[in-house]
């Protein structure tokens, strides 16, 4: 690389490192600004992906998988499915395990998080279908009976909430009161387009994106005839969908399609709550800083809501 590049590559570095929040520059600095990931680092990504038991909580199958399952230490005042990211193709109910117990016990309800199979060996709708299941396990608790349901997940788990919510709606077998979607990943044509915001990407870009959803669709991301239970941005209908609360940061590769669809949602006469947070990129609120704190409280505040709707 010639030095002219390299001086061009530190300019713009600098320049959208004016583009995070003050609390972020400095791990925006450290993270890197393209997601690794692919099918030659696919398998070792999913090393580092925990699937220890966790204290407080306890595994019950679900369907045709096994999922988390945390209950409050007093009585239930209702249920919780919460659905973790990972691009479609990473992840496990146990990297969320800290904030589905402190859900457990600040709301007093009961969180399923189930170890939906993953992409690309399961595609489309086979992880669909799996958080479906845990979300009719959840409906079937005895003590759940008449009590209020909440779906939510964050990144990739924020685009199987909304597929779930949809079947849900369509399906008429199980009543949810709101869906809280954290950063969700909900358009597949976001990775098959250029993306003029390349340089503040960070945790998550459109390279690895593309992978994501080519892996779980089973073909090109923008393809024709996508479904919409896979792809919740291509859904035509959204009328009839509960409550919902969405949050994104400016940075984030998905802040653009996440404002498209909160827009659509209230077209369609969804009350529909939108929190953006300006300079703030990908899972942002997994960092132990004050913008990533309060973040996280309002998210759980947001299911709190809708499980106080009866």
């Amino acid at each position: 690389m010639s030095s002219t590049s390299t001086m061009t590559g530190r300019l713009r570095a600098r320049l959208a490192s004016s583009d995070f929040h003050p609390d972020l520059r400095t791990a925006a600095r450290l993270l890197p600004s393209a997601a690794v990931l692919g099918p030659r680092s696919l398998a070792l990504s999913r090393r580092f992906a925990s699937h220890r038991p966790v204290a407080g909580a306890y595994t019950a199958s679900v369907g045709e998988v096994e999922a988390l399952v945390f209950r409050p230490r007093g009585t239930a005042c209702g249920g919780v499915l919460w659905v973790h990211g990972g691009g479609m193709v990473l992840g496990s109910p146990q990297q969320d395990a800290r904030t589905c117990r402190r859900i457990a016990d600040e709301l007093e309800a009961v969180v399923v998080a189930p170890r939906y199979r993953l992409a690309p060996e399961h595609p489309f709708p086979t992880p669909l279908e799996d958080c479906y299941a845990a979300l009719r396990w959840l409906a079937a608790l005895p003590e759940l009976a008449d009590l209020p349901l909440v779906v939510a997940g964050a990144s990739a788990g924020g685009g199987l909430a909304v597929g779930v919510t949809l079947a849900a709606r369509d399906r008429g077998e199980v009543s949810v009161a709101k869906q809280v979607l954290v950063h969700p990943m909900l358009d597949d044509r976001t990775a098959a387009t250029a993306d003029p915001g390349a340089a503040v990407r960070r945790v998550w870009d459109n390279r690895a994106n593309a992978f994501g959803w080519g892996s779980y669709l089973g073909v090109a991301p923008g393809s024709p005839d996508v479904p919409a239970y896979a792809a919740p941005a291509r859904a035509q209908d959204l009328a009839g969908l509960p409550p919902t609360w969405i949050g994104v940061g400016t940075a984030d590769l998905f802040h653009d399609e996440d404002m498209a669809f909160a827009g659509r949602l209230r077209e369609a006469g969804v009350p529909t709550e939108l929190e953006v947070v300006p300079g703030a990129f990908h899972a942002f609120d997994a960092l132990p800083t004050t913008v990533s704190r309060a973040f996280v409280d309002t998210w759980v505040g947001a299911i709190g809501s809708g499980l106080r709707t009866t």
